[in-house]
């Protein structure tokens, strides 16, 4: 005969031998937040770190043009130097003769976007067309006033960037995702309590 002591989840294992299954309740264990938030920062982190060392400048608007093929768009990536404020050009049809066009202007770089950069993307922007101005870090307050209001402007920074990238990882092309390796986890989720 064995004997052994519980000392965790006592009270559920007694439940479950008189035939009474435990309602699992999250832990309100604090540390359980710290660790979540630790590794999604530390994801977060590496990930917008390689973006700035590894695909810094036409590299990076290369990428963002393969994130969106992921998301369903087909693009036109203007080539390396002067693109005069435009570097991806995204359409939904195979001819490019459709709307909606979106117009895209891809900053990296860990200084934030200004005004000048976002105004002048938008200049490009037709009637029936949008803008996008995608950058690893974040836009500044002039910036996201110009932007505010305009309907057919997006501004993606580091962190919502970081979450498209999340969302569409799977269906990225092989050679990114050997440059940007990312395998899905699971972290405990914290337990907010209600009153």
């Amino acid at each position: 005969m064995t004997f052994f002591q519980i000392k965790n989840y006592a009270d559920e294992f007694i439940q479950a031998t008189k035939g009474k299954v435990a309602e699992a309740v999250p832990s309100s264990d604090e540390s359980v937040q710290i660790v979540a938030t630790g590794i999604a920062q530390t994801t977060n982190d590496f990930i917008l770190k390689t973006l700035d060392q590894d695909f810094k400048g036409h590299p990076f608007a290369e990428f963002f043009a393969e994130l969106m093929k992921a998301m369903g768009w087909r693009t036109r990536v203007s080539p390396p130097g002067t693109d005069k404020g435009v570097d991806i050009v995204a359409y939904k049809d195979q001819l490019d003769l459709q709307p909606p066009r979106v117009k895209v202007q891809a900053k990296s770089g860990s200084g934030s976007v200004g005004d000048p950069a976002v105004s002048q993307l938008y200049g490009k922007v037709g009637q029936g067309e949008f803008g996008i101005v995608v950058t690893t870090s974040s836009f500044t307050p002039q910036a996201k006033a110009f932007a505010d209001g305009k309907t057919n402007l997006r501004l993606i920074d580091g962190d919502a960037l970081v979450d498209l990238i999340f969302e569409f990882y799977d269906k990225l092309d092989v050679r990114y995702k050997r440059l940007l390796p990312l395998k899905r986890i699971y972290v405990p989720e914290a337990f907010e309590e209600t009153e």
